[in-house]
């Protein structure tokens, strides 16, 4: 503790859930008032002790905790019957919430928020300015050129920007594409049912009558058969141009209400199948959390020409997609195999006879000068490890170069004929 290097990690779920207890409240209750506090939790500890009121945000357009979903597998879907759900296309952004309110003294104030509750607002004013009728949508960010999606790797032009200038504006027009409606006016909606709060979000979207900002379409079936269909196939179910921007199909219990977190069974995500690759384990570092006694964090790597013949070269690292007994086998494989250290860092076998091939599932791919394989994956996780197979059956560079031109063909042939992709 003196020096600063204790690695003990407690959830920020379990503190909430820790706290509720002594004030014997719902955790859930502290969820809903999370994003208005600020260590060292004074207020928060005078309501739970009796002391004081219910802390409230004087934000006049505050944050809202986010409600997830879980991942659909086919034994849920067996579980479930379709006349309870409403699907909707999940598309390929990212996710926020836009909220519009009014100070003290009436002047309007808007503002955008990531999904974790960072204010976003300062890298979209564009966006902004288009948040004129006071409420709180929760949606998915965009880039829309005539009337159009935009792929993920066009939107990272604009993320993580503090300012942006009048040539980004123009090329990157943002678009906030709407899934839920959480305040209508003063009025907070999310104890309301999901069919009432869509029923009020088309209303909302329709008062604001604002090109930047329109509704997900939602997506009609009567059997899980016909869903997967659409699933395979969005084009011919009705996604149109934006087709190939539709990351998959969000399932919604028509009785649902917007909770904080991710509660179980009310919100279901069914992805578009990922893609994958063979890689070879190269590098481990701890983890963080109730992860900081295992090596967790992993960077594997693929075959390519080297002056010396062939060699690996990193291509991506994750750290989740794993079961914890696996990650109990691969951390045994780590420490077992050490070849280097360099810092909190392992330098794992990885020899062409000798090694752990890990099959990496990932989104999407993109060119990338930051890394030695010049490519950087999206979202990669660790789908199964593959102790079955040599690391020299692994997969090559040139597989991954080739998926990156059937992408960004793709999206190509998605734009104008008068554009073309800005990298």
């Amino acid at each position: 503790m003196l020096i600063g290097g204790l690695r003990i990690g407690v959830s920020a779920r379990l503190a909430k859930t820790a706290a509720a207890a002594i004030g014997e409240r719902d955790p859930q209750e502290i969820e809903l008032i999370w994003p208005a506090l600020q260590p060292p939790y004074i207020e928060l500890f005078a309501w739970l002790e009796g002391r004081a009121d219910q802390p409230a945000s004087s934000d006049p357009a505050p944050f809202r905790p986010v409600m997830l979903a879980h991942a659909i597998e086919d034994r849920n879907l067996e579980a479930l019957d379709p006349k309870d759900f409403l699907g909707e296309w999940k598309w390929d952004g990212i996710r926020v919430q836009a909220v519009t309110g009014r100070a003290n003294d009436g002047t309007p104030v808007a503002k955008l928020y990531s999904r974790t509750g960072e204010d976003i607002s300062g890298a979209f004013p564009d966006l902004i300015e288009a948040l004129r009728v006071p409420g709180a949508i929760d949606g998915e960010l965009l880039i829309m050129r005539e009337g159009r999606v935009q792929s993920f790797n066009v939107l990272q032009q604009r993320l993580n920007r503090k300012a942006v200038n009048s040539k980004l504006l123009s090329e990157f027009p943002a678009h906030l594409r709407a899934y839920d409606l959480l305040v209508d006016g003063d009025q907070d909606l999310r104890g309301l049912p999901f069919v009432e709060r869509r029923a009020r979000l088309e209303r909302f979207v329709g008062r604001l009558d604002e090109p930047r900002i329109d509704l997900s379409p939602l997506v009609a079936f009567t059997t899980w058969d016909e869903l997967a269909r659409v699933r395979a196939d969005p084009q011919a179910a009705g996604a149109g141009a934006d087709a190939e921007a539709a990351e998959g199909i969000m399932l919604k219990r028509r009785d649902a209400k917007y909770v904080p977190g991710r509660p179980r069974g009310s919100w279901w995500k069914w992805k578009r199948d990922p893609l994958t690759i063979d890689a070879v384990l190269m590098y481990a570092q701890r983890g963080h959390g109730k992860r900081s006694s295992y090596y967790s964090d992993y960077t594997f790597g693929v075959w390519t020409r080297g002056e010396d013949g062939d060699a690996l070269v990193p291509v991506g690292k994750a750290y989740f997609g794993f079961t914890d007994e696996e990650l109990i086998a691969i951390d045994r494989f780590v420490r077992r195999n050490t070849v280097a250290r360099f810092g909190p860092v392992r330098e794992v076998v990885h020899a062409r006879d000798k090694g752990l091939v890990v099959e990496v599932a990932f989104e999407g791919l993109q060119r990338s000068t930051r890394h030695k394989s010049g490519l950087a994956m999206r979202f990669p996780r660790i789908n199964r490890l593959r102790w079955d197979k040599p690391p020299t059956e692994a997969d090559r560079l040139e597989t991954l170069e080739r998926m990156l031109e059937r992408i960004e063909s793709t999206e190509c042939n998605r734009l104008p004929r008068t554009q073309s992709v800005i990298k």
